[in-house]
Order: structure tokens, then C-alpha cells, then sequence
């Protein structure tokens, strides 16, 4: 029986950790939507939608882990930018030793199986 997968599925692991990719990329500077899609494309989360990214957003901001404030552009609508707050430089420190903590586990099983990178 073959298997129906054929490699890993970037979208579904980006599910798992779109919240900690954005709180990262808001670690050392704020940002407006557009602005941080781009980033995160930029670092190589290339498959990244932007409706995932705003939905991101809303839904940190919801939880209590950023602040919002609007800046006034000229060329159109005023931005809404996004920034950790202490509750999600907090999360951020969590959720990172986490991902570390599971990166290093699954590191350690590919590694014994002597899988290749």
C-alpha cells in the first residue's frame, strides 16, 4: 500500500507555529501587517498566506499578547502596527523553549534513523 504522503506538508507545519513565528518577528520591532508577512517571507516562510497572517494578528491581539496603535501614512490608509507586550515577550519565551525542546526531540529521532537533512 503506497502512503499518500509524499513529503512533509510546510502548510500544516506552519499551522503549528505561525503564532510563534510572528511573536518572533515582533521580538525586536513592531510592525503592520504587510510588514510582517514580508519578514516572515523573508526568514523563508515563503508559504505563508497573508489572511493566516492578519488572522494571526487579531487573534495574538485578542489573547492579551500585543498592543496595537495606528501611524498615519502618505501613501494610503493609515497602518496598524503590532508590538509584543509583556505578556507576549512572556509567551514568546515559552513558546520558544518549546519549539526548541521539540525541535531537538524530532532532531534526535531523524538522527538515529540516520535520516538526511
Amino acid at each position: 500500500m503506497r502512503s499518500s504522503f509524499s513529503t512533509v506538508d510546510t502548510t500544516q507545519l506552519l499551522k503549528g507555529v505561525l503564532d510563534l513565528a510572528v511573536l518572533a518577528v515582533l521580538k525586536d520591532e513592531d510592525g503592520y501587517g504587510y510588514d510582517i508577512l514580508r519578514r516572515l517571507r523573508t526568514a523563508g516562510l515563503d508559504e505563508v498566506g497573508d489572511a493566516s497572517v492578519y488572522g494571526t494578528l487579531r487573534r495574538l491581539f485578542q489573547a492579551g499578547l500585543l498592543t496595537t496603535y495606528v501611524v498615519p501614512s502618505e501613501e494610503g490608509p493609515h497602518r496598524k502596527y503590532y508590538g509584543l507586550n509583556a505578556a507576549g515577550r512572556d509567551q514568546l519565551n515559552r513558546a520558544g523553549k518549546t519549539w526548541r525542546t521539540f525541535a531537538s526531540t524530532m532532531d534526535g529521532l531523524l538522527d538515529e534513523r540516520g535520516v538526511a537533512a
